[in-house]
């Protein structure tokens, strides 16, 4: 197969078909997951292009000058083993720069990515599936109740950079809630979203200051989805995580090897039960 393809950033208006095509493949993406992120960094959207047709597509966020994650890395199954897939994720580490450059791989990729890209292992994730069965949460607070900028602080503290822009866009997205769990002097020990998905529902991020919190997160949060399909993604290195989803009896259907350029990022991973996302941080 000979043909020509250019490589361009997506448009506002194609933002969808990332989405759509990590649902095709099985990622099961929120719904709103594009609006949430393309406002971060609308440049860092990239696709190849024949002809009118669109062959390939991949996402580098930049937060900041420092920091910069992938993700939506896919190329049409027609066109794979061409180049398309190398031209497109090129275009993105262009865009990275000499940025801290992370990502969530397939486990049969690693080596490959490290060896084409230079991305060090750092620990896998685990995706759970089960049934939202919680309960409500009377000392749980929605998110938007919450002074914004102590939200954004605390986020900061369990993210390797600020990312405001994404933060007010994912607390507040259709068919999601996102709650806080605050102390008796007004101190954000905890919050987390719940977001609609494709298939079911995904909790993430659940950060806490403590296994109990997270706890209390995790059933107010399936309480407003009771019955539905529920999907939980966890860093392998917090076990209180991990018993988190085993005691609910989900059960492990995914899972990811999250990987750096760099150094990885000095993050309280005790404290961090659920990923936000894969494909985006």
């Amino acid at each position: 197969m000979s043909f020509s393809y250019h490589i361009r950033t997506i448009r506002p208006d194609e933002i969808h078909i990332p989405i759509e095509w990590a649902r095709d493949v099985g990622w099961n993406p929120g719904l709103y997951d594009a609006e949430c992120h393309y406002p971060v960094d609308p440049d860092g959207w990239f696709c190849a292009e024949h002809e009118d047709e669109i062959l390939g597509v991949g996402v580098a966020t930049n937060y900041d000058n420092t920091f910069s994650f992938g993700g939506f890395y896919i190329v049409k199954e027609p066109f794979r083993h061409h180049g398309i897939g190398w031209d497109i994720f090129s275009a993105m580490l262009r865009h990275v720069g000499d940025r801290n450059f992370g990502g969530d791989g397939v486990y049969e990729m690693q080596d490959k990515y490290h060896d084409k890209i230079g991305l060090q292992f750092a620990y896998r994730n685990i995706r759970w599936q089960g049934i939202g069965n919680g309960t409500d949460q009377p000392d749980l607070v929605f998110a938007t109740d919450v002074p914004f900028d102590s939200l954004l602080q605390y986020d900061t503290a369990h993210f390797p950079v600020q990312r405001e822009v994404f933060l007010k866009n994912w607390i507040k997205q259709p068919e999601g809630t996102a709650l806080v769990k605050i102390d008796n002097k007004e101190q954000i020990n905890g919050y987390g979203v719940i977001r609609k998905c494709y298939e079911g529902y995904k909790i993430g991020p659940i950060f806490a200051n403590s296994p109990a919190i997270a706890d209390e997160l995790f059933d107010g949060l399936t309480a407003t989805i009771s019955g539905e399909m529920v999907f939980f993604d966890t860093p392998e290195p917090n076990s209180a995580a991990v018993r988190m989803a085993q005691k609910r009896s989900m059960t492990q259907v995914f899972g990811t090897a999250r990987m750096y350029t760099k150094k990885m990022p000095s993050l309280p991973l005790d404290e961090i039960f659920g990923v936000t996302t894969f494909e985006l941080g």
